[in-house]
């Protein structure tokens, strides 16, 4: 039992799909279940629908998204073939939804996710076409979650009685094509964040018992750095389960960090492989140890630095540090990086304007608040006397620093 996850920029145009199915042909071993993206930068684009919804450029828009789905069908299908009728259905439901009365998260979820029902349609009609039987499933029917920000929780229990109910017996005959990064609620589809379809994939992995779950990226596998940052970045062959989930917690964009906790859990390895070159060698995450492992730089950018003072000369104690916590978390702003003094305490986090604001009205009346935006976190993972000589940021434009035994972070203005 395998899963395949394809992300938007391996299924881009006609050529991307094509080698797509290449790749289920030459590596795909059946029983195998995969996941795809919505198609290059659809997600954006969608997310550039909805903002502009009231505007005259919306008709615009949609037209643009709806040519370049079916520049991509003409160069797979031929004209009488009934995935244009398909499409143009999912399309004429988009262009209906209501736009104005829908609750913002929901609306959000609801309009992106068809840039994944598109994609999923065409690769399970093209892969149909070459001799891989294979049926489409909807995500949001199987992976189940509660409501949570604009991210859902995933309700393990239900999920599995869904999947268990639904997957095996086709499984047993054909492929099974979905669609990452969406899910459903009670209020009705939701996300499960940027990136999710890596998550989408492990949920699917470690449900069904997979022997192994592959993401196929644009990179070999997992770098020690972003090749766009750094021109000697090396690739990993192995990571322990547990390198990787501190490797995405501290930035690393190559998976997403709720990936490795239900395939870990599992004891499912998880292999990061390259779309452009299939053959080449991949990294391997198992639960393996491994030591002297090289040194990760990872830059984590868009970051906020907030300090919190409080204002009545006492110090920062446990029910000022609750009170924080408190908020931050009602607010979904993860702490990517914190430091105290006596009397005041600072926290890193992805910024965002209306969180902010509602931060700064929320805790006005208990401390003096700042903050500092369009911040770069550096984390040096791992660390030799060589990476931190050659990556450590000048002094002056380092708000916050840390080190530990082997990491060492510093906030920087970007």
């Amino acid at each position: 039992m395998q899963v395949f996850k394809f992300g938007g920029a391996s299924i881009k145009d006609v050529n991307a799909v094509i080698n797509v199915g290449s790749i289920i042909k030459n590596h795909g071993q059946k029983p195998l279940v995969i996941i795809v993206s919505a198609m290059g930068k659809t997600t954006r684009a969608l997310e550039g629908l909805l903002a502009n919804k009231n505007d005259t450029s919306f008709e615009q828009k949609w037209n643009e998204i709806k040519s370049f789905h079916f520049d991509i069908m003409r160069g797979l299908f031929p004209s009488k073939h009934p995935v244009y009728v398909e499409i143009n259905t999912r399309f004429t439901e988009l262009a209906q939804l209501n736009y104005t009365s829908t609750e913002a998260v929901l609306l959000h979820a609801l309009v992106v996710s068809y840039g994944e029902i598109f994609s999923s349609i065409i690769i399970t009609n093209y892969l149909n076409q070459i001799g891989e039987k294979t049926q489409w499933l909807y995500a949001p029917d199987v992976i189940i979650t509660s409501k949570l920000y604009s991210e859902g929780e995933v309700d393990w229990k239900k999920s599995k009685e869904r999947i268990n109910k639904a997957l095996p017996s086709v499984l047993a005959e054909k492929i099974i094509l979905t669609q990452g990064y969406i899910a459903s609620c009670a209020e009705g589809v939701i996300t499960l964040g940027k990136e999710g379809s890596d998550y989408t994939a492990a949920i699917f992995g470690a449900l069904l018992g997979a022997n192994k779950v592959t993401i196929w990226k644009d990179v070999t596998g997992i770098l020690n750095a972003d090749p766009k940052e750094i021109k000697n970045a090396k690739q990993f062959l192995e990571l322990p389960y547990s390198e990787a989930s501190e490797m995405t917690y501290y930035g690393a964009s190559v998976i997403h960090p709720k990936t490795i906790k239900p395939l870990a859990t599992h004891k499912i390895p998880l292999i990061v492989r390259s779309f452009d070159n299939p053959e080449s060698t991949p990294t391997i995450i198992t639960d393996k140890g491994l030591k002297d492992l090289e040194p990760s730089i990872i830059y984590k950018r868009n970051q906020c630095l907030f300090s919190f003072k409080v204002t009545d000369y006492t110090f920062v104690n446990e029910v000022n540090l609750a009170a924080i916590f408190k908020v931050l978390h009602d607010l979904n702003l993860p702490i990517n990086m914190m430091q105290n003094s006596a009397i005041s305490i600072s926290v890193c986090f992805t910024y965002s304007k209306s969180k902010v604001d509602k931060l700064l009205s929320t805790l006005n009346t208990t401390f003096e608040m700042y903050y500092n935006t369009g911040l770069k976190l550096i984390t040096i993972k791992n660390y030799t006397p060589f990476a931190l000589s050659e990556y450590t940021p000048p002094k002056a434009t380092i708000l916050m620093e840390q080190r530990t035994r082997s990491n060492y972070r510093a906030l920087v203005k970007d």
